[in-house]
C-alpha cells in the first residue's frame, strides 16, 4: 500500500511540475525553495492519491491471491471471502480515518504553503539574461542591445545602452565596444561595466519657443553604471491574503465562517427586501388581525384610484411608475451582483467542508471496488489492475470535478455536488462485493453471449409474429 501510494503521488507530482515548470525555471531559486515547493505539492495531492492507491493495492493483492490459487485454496478450506477480506477491511477503515485527519489538518496547511510560496515565486523576477541581436527591456528604465556575447567569459560586444530614468525618451544613449553585466551580492543593483565607447546626452530646452537643444558627447575608456533593481531577490511573505481561503481552512474554521457568512447573507437579503418595500410608491398601511394578534400589510385600491384620475395625471402616474420600477430593477441587479461573490465564497466553504468527509468515504468505496475486482479477475502485478484502477478513477475524478464546478457556479447544491461521485460509485462497490462473495461469474463471456442470443431470438420471433410470418423453428423456446 505504501509503495503504491508513493508511486501514484510521484506521478501526480510530475503532472503538477509540468503545469508550473515555467514559474520555477529562470528565477534563480535555490534548491531548498524548489524542494519545499515540491514537498507541499505532494502533500496537497493526498486526496487524489489515497483513493487511487487504495483501489490499486487492493486489486493487486486479491488478484495476486487469485492468480497464485491462494484464494482458491482458502475457499476450499471453508474460509469465506468475507473473512479473507476482514484484515484488509480493517486496514481500509484505518486508512479512511487517516485520510480524514489528513484532509482536515495536513491538506489545508499544504494548500496555504503552496499558495504562499507560489505567490512569492511569481513576485520574483527572472534572472537577467541578455539575448543577442534584439532589444532587451527586462531591466526597469533600461533598453539594451547587444550584438553578440561570449558564452564562456560573458563579455558582450557592440553595446547600445538607452537610459530612460529621466522618462523623456531616448535622450541618453551610450555606445560601447564591449562590456560586462553583473548583479550585486544583495541583488539590489545591477552593475554595467562598459569599455571604449561614447555617451550622447540631450539637455532640456530653455523655453517652448526655443528650438535649440543642449547636447553633450563624452568619450570614455571605461564606464561603470549602477542601476537599482527591485524584485530580483526571493522574499518570503506572511501569506495573510490566503489565510481565509476555503482550501486553507479546517472544519472548525469552515463551520464558523460558513455560519457567519450565511447569517450575513440572510441579513443583507432581508434588509434589502425591506428597503425595496419601503421605497415602493404604492400606498399601504398596517392592520391587526384579531384572530392571530399579528400585523398584516394592506394596500390601497390602486386600480380604482387610477381610473378616477384625469388622463393627463394617469399618463404622469404611469411614467412615474415606470421610472420607479426601472430604478428598483437597477437596485436589484446591483445587489445581486454584489451578493454573488459572497454566495460564491459560501458555496466554496460548503464544498470544502463536505470534501473532508467525502475523501474518507471514497477510500472505503474504492476498497470495496478494488478487492472484489481482484478476486474476480484474478490478475496480479501492474498490468490489468492498473488499467482497471485508472478506468474507475477517471470516472470518479470526472464526476467529482463536474459536481464541484457546478456547485461552485450555483447550478447544484454544494452537498449534492460533493457527494455525487461517491453516490454513483457506491452501488458499483456493493454490486461487485456481492458478485465476489457469491462466486458469480462476472466476466464470463459465455454467459453474456447466451443472454445476447436469447434476446436476439426473442426479437426475431416478435418481428416474425408482427409480419405474420412463420417463426423460425430454431428460434422457438418450446422443445419438440
Amino acid at each position: 500500500m505504501a509503495l503504491t501510494f508513493f508511486i501514484v503521488l510521484f506521478v501526480l507530482l510530475l503532472q503538477f511540475l509540468w503545469v508550473y515548470i515555467d514559474e520555477l525555471i529562470g528565477k534563480g531559486l535555490s534548491v531548498g525553495v524548489v524542494c519545499e515547493f515540491m514537498f507541499w505539492a505532494m502533500a496537497s495531492f493526498v486526496p487524489l492519491a489515497l483513493p487511487l492507491s487504495t483501489m490499486l493495492s487492493s486489486i493487486m493483492t486479491m488478484g495476486s491471491f487469485g492468480e497464485n490459487n491462494e484464494l482458491l485454496a482458502m475457499k476450499a478450506t471453508g474460509i469465506p471471502l468475507q473473512r479473507i477480506l476482514r484484515p484488509l477491511m480493517v486496514l481500509s477503515v484505518v486508512i479512511s480515518i487517516g485520510a480524514f485527519f489528513a484532509a482536515n489538518n495536513l491538506i489545508p496547511y499544504a494548500n496555504f504553503r503552496i499558495r504562499t510560496t507560489l505567490y512569492d515565486i511569481k513576485q520574483k523576477r527572472e534572472e537577467i539574461k541578455i539575448p543577442a541581436g534584439v532589444f532587451y527591456n527586462g531591466i526597469e528604465n533600461i533598453t539594451l542591445f547587444v550584438s553578440r556575447q561570449d558564452e564562456k567569459s560573458g563579455l558582450m560586444h557592440d553595446i547600445m545602452f538607452y537610459d530612460h530614468r529621466t522618462k523623456k525618451g531616448n535622450t541618453n544613449v551610450t555606445l560601447a565596444d564591449s562590456g560586462y553585466i553583473r548583479l550585486t551580492q544583495n541583488k539590489q543593483h545591477v552593475v554595467f561595466t562598459l569599455y571604449n565607447g561614447e555617451t550622447y546626452e540631450e539637455g532640456e530646452r530653455r523655453s517652448r519657443t526655443d528650438t535649440t537643444f543642449p547636447f553633450q558627447r563624452r568619450l570614455f575608456n571605461e564606464q561603470i553604471v549602477l542601476m537599482p533593481l527591485e524584485g530580483y531577490d526571493f522574499k518570503r511573505s506572511d501569506g495573510s491574503r490566503f489565510r481565509d481561503d476555503a482550501q486553507t481552512l479546517n472544519i472548525v474554521r469552515l463551520s464558523f465562517l460558513e455560519d457567519s457568512l450565511g447569517s450575513l447573507l440572510t441579513a443583507n437579503r432581508d434588509r434589502f427586501v425591506q428597503s425595496i418595500f419601503n421605497a415602493s410608491f404604492i400606498p399601504r398601511g398596517f392592520e391587526m388581525d384579531s384572530a392571530t394578534q399579528s400585523r398584516y400589510i394592506y394596500t390601497a385600491p390602486f386600480d380604482s384610484l387610477f381610473r378616477v384620475l384625469p388622463v393627463e395625471k394617469q399618463l404622469k402616474a404611469a411614467q412615474q411608475a415606470k421610472s420607479g420600477t426601472d430604478r428598483m430593477l437597477a437596485q436589484i441587479a446591483t445587489f445581486t451582483a454584489e451578493q454573488e461573490q459572497s454566495h460564491y465564497s459560501y458555496r466554496r466553504m460548503r464544498i470544502e467542508w463536505n470534501s473532508k468527509f467525502a475523501l474518507s468515504i471514497a477510500c472505503l468505496i474504492f476498497f470495496f471496488i478494488g478487492a472484489p475486482l481482484g478476486a474476480i479477475i484474478r490478475k496480479g502485478g501492474l498490468g490489468m489492475p492498473t488499467v482497471v484502477s485508472i478506468f474507475f478513477f477517471i470516472i470518479y475524478w470526472v464526476i467529482d470535478i463536474t459536481g464541484r464546478r457546478l456547485s461552485r457556479d450555483g447550478a447544484w447544491d454544494p452537498t449534492f455536488g460533493t457527494w455525487i461521485s461517491s453516490c454513483i460509485l457506491l452501488p458499483i462497490g456493493i454490486f461487485l462485493t456481492y458478485k465476489a462473495t457469491t462466486d458469480s461469474a462476472l466476466l464470463n463471456a459465455d454467459k453474456y453471449m447466451t443472454v445476447f442470443k436469447a434476446i436476439f431470438k426473442k426479437l426475431t420471433r416478435n418481428k416474425a409474429v408482427a409480419n405474420d410470418e412463420p417463426a423460425d423453428p430454431t428460434s422457438s423456446d418450446i422443445e419438440p
